[in-house]
């Protein structure tokens, strides 16, 4: 039997799951797909309500990780299978090349040694990154990455020669990590769900249409566009803004449930761009506002006060082309006003839902519902949003809880 503890996903709930369990005492092993600790969350701006950025809990929590001998962490790794049962599972890893070394922070030289740009996949295609690259100023650990597949060979070369000695490897290759463990926390986090699969909302059709999460990059300081919402077309502030809640969300051809952080995600970028834009003219187009508890509803409140912002109780059910260059028009039924409403903006944002890992990447030896979500069983707990759609603050509470079960197992098992 074995006394240590498997937490898959270095995300909000991943990473406090592992120290929770690590600062009681035991021994964790923390695996994260990513080159970064940090999930979804090292993509946001702020938080709601206090609107507070992302490194406020981050920081704390990679303090508590680099800190903590009980805790050993593998970046860029997969888990390929699970087998055995509570107190005695055996784990496979693959652990993907990094291609460098961790004295490797700074990637300014390879950087400027490489021609070829790809998509930034941190920043959901808004802008582009070398081969050589870190994902965000604060990515923690603070290496770089170098993606052999982003270049032609001679450029990779290229690359390793304007490093410092030592600090490239290019012919790094994957390994293998066999674990035995007494419990696993799944804490494999959330995806945007996929804006093309709703043809009636045009994502791939119109350039200013974007998603929540494209709008929490161009918000972020660090982002794509230096913290300024604008429209990709021509990278202007957009005077108009219409915010299309539900984008596949509480949809029996899409999500079936609620995304449950979709309504604040949208009064809180609001706030984003009347700081940008304090003349804009914002539209929310939804099914019904949920802002759970008092701070969020006080928040609501807030937002709703503000006389340009404008909320349409209505379903959109078509995108199409504006009048005005690069400008769409929202279509829905306005069901407190009465008939269909055409609203021609600036910029559109899809409120797109939360949809679990689970959905796409599924692990041999764990067990998924219908949608994707992980499904308790003896000595495997899912926390955050590997369980349910939750926010920031519910994702730390459920991993505390997530924690204290594995600790139960282990000392059960023991």
């Amino acid at each position: 039997m074995s006394n240590s503890i498997l937490v898959v996903g270095g995300g909000f709930s991943g990473l406090t799951a592992a120290v929770e369990a690590a600062e009681m005492g035991y021994d964790v092993y923390l695996v994260e797909k990513e080159s970064y600790m940090g999930g979804r969350v090292a993509q946001l701006n702020k938080y709601f309500p206090k609107l507070c950025p992302p490194t406020c809990g981050l920081e704390i929590n990679f303090k508590r990780l680099k800190t903590n001998p009980r805790i050993t962490f593998y970046n860029l790794a997969e888990v390929e299978s699970v087998s055995g049962s509570a107190g005695n599972f055996n784990v496979t890893l693959k652990v993907n090349p990094r291609g460098t070394t961790p004295q490797c922070t700074s990637c300014k030289a390879g950087e400027e040694a490489a021609t070829t740009e790809v998509p930034n996949e941190f920043n959901f295609g808004l802008d582009t990154r070398k081969a050589i690259y870190k994902a965000h100023p604060m990515a923690y650990p603070n290496q770089c990455v170098l993606d052999k597949d982003a270049a032609p060979a001679d450029e990779i070369s290229a690359i390793a020669s304007a490093m410092p000695a030592g600090h490239v490897v290019p012919d790094q290759e994957a390994e293998t990590v066999q674990l035995n463990v007494g419990a696993i926390i799944m804490a494999t986090g959330w995806k945007p769900y996929d804006p093309a699969n709703m043809d009636n909302l045009c994502f791939n059709s119109f350039e200013n249409v974007v998603t929540n999460m494209m709008v929490e990059r161009m918000a972020s300081p660090s982002g794509p566009t230096e913290g300024k919402v604008v429209r990709p077309s021509d990278k202007e502030l957009p005077k108009t803004v219409g915010f299309v809640q539900c984008a596949g969300s509480r949809d029996q051809n899409h999500l079936p449930y609620c995304s449950y952080i979709c309504c604040m995600a949208t009064l809180k970028q609001v706030t984003y761009i009347r700081e940008n834009n304090p003349d804009a003219d914002i539209y929310i187009f939804y099914i019904d506002i949920r802002s759970p508890g008092r701070k969020y509803e006080n928040f609501y409140k807030k937002i709703k006060a503000d006389e340009k912002v404008h909320f349409i109780k209505g379903k959109v059910a078509e995108i199409k082309a504006g009048s005005a260059p690069g400008s769409v028009v929202l279509v829905a039924e306005d069901t407190i006003g009465g008939g269909k409403i055409e609203q021609e903006v600036d910029l559109a944002v899809l409120a797109t839902g939360m949809q679990p890992t689970g959905a796409h990447d599924q692990i041999p030896g764990i067990e998924y519902d219908d949608d994707g979500f992980v499904v308790e069983k003896d000595g495997i707990t899912p926390c955050g949003c590997a369980k349910r759609p939750v926010d920031v603050v519910s994702s730390a509470q459920s991993a505390t809880a997530a924690a204290l079960r594995a600790v139960q197992t282990v000392r059960r098992a023991g």
